[in-house]
């Protein structure tokens, strides 16, 4: 098992400045089909998203990874953007996020490597264009981590969400680094990056902090106390 731990397992999220990584849930029906598309809480929720990740939208790597049209803003932010794309050889996902991502990601779904999807569901993989394929995993957190790092090599692993699944990959100790994109705005209510974590086992250092005018980078390795 040692030859596939060479890489580092890592999350990256967005956050409010009151500490919420997402809006309040609102079932993906509502938000990203036609069906909800009058409906206060979609309209709610999709505002709120935008403007915590307002940051992203512009960026160059952003915009040309989900083949929004070429060109976009350069500079600090961009180049994270960018370099943690690069760093990646597996993503791991809970079932919820999977589900809203189907009914909104393009075709070309924006991973370019293999997914793990946490689910209780069986399904065969699907495969779509552009190197990403989903993968559908029974059986906890630890298979689909194993199994990421049978294919991802030497390159990290990235827990992508969400927050659920995050929560366990920390809680169990797996997580070996993260950076919180920190956003000049205020949830009040939503979904919390760190409930149900338990603080007594973790122990934080930063190791990087990089401030653009749009938003502050934050990185963090963990250990177990």
């Amino acid at each position: 098992m040692e030859e596939l731990m060479a890489g580092k397992v890592f999350f990256g999220v967005t956050m409010s400045l009151d500490g919420f990584m997402a809006p309040e849930h609102v079932p993906a029906e509502l938000v990203f089909t036609s069906e909800g598309q009058d409906d206060p809480r979609a309209q709610r929720w999709l505002r709120k998203w935008s403007e915590l990740q307002a940051w992203a939208f512009p960026q160059r790597h952003f915009r040309e990874n989900l083949k929004l049209g070429e060109g976009g803003e350069e500079g600090v932010d961009n180049d994270l953007s960018q370099e943690t794309h690069e760093r990646i050889g597996a993503n791991i996902m809970g079932k919820r996020m999977f589900e809203a991502g189907e009914l909104s990601w393009p075709e070309e779904a924006p991973f370019h490597t293999p997914v793990f999807v946490l689910t209780h569901t069986e399904r065969e993989p699907w495969e779509r264009p552009g190197g990403t394929t989903f993968h559908f995993v029974n059986d906890g957190i630890e298979s689909a981590l194993f199994q990421a790092r049978a294919v991802a090599g030497d390159r990290d692993i990235r827990i992508s969400g969400g927050a659920e699944t995050i929560q366990q990959y920390l809680d169990g100790g797996l997580i070996d680094e993260f950076s919180i994109s920190l956003s000049p705005v205020l949830f009040g209510t939503g979904i919390r990056l760190f409930d149900h974590v338990d603080p007594d086992r973790i122990a934080l250092d930063q190791t990087r902090s990089v401030a653009s005018p749009r938003v502050t980078h934050l990185t963090y390795t963990t250990s177990k106390r």
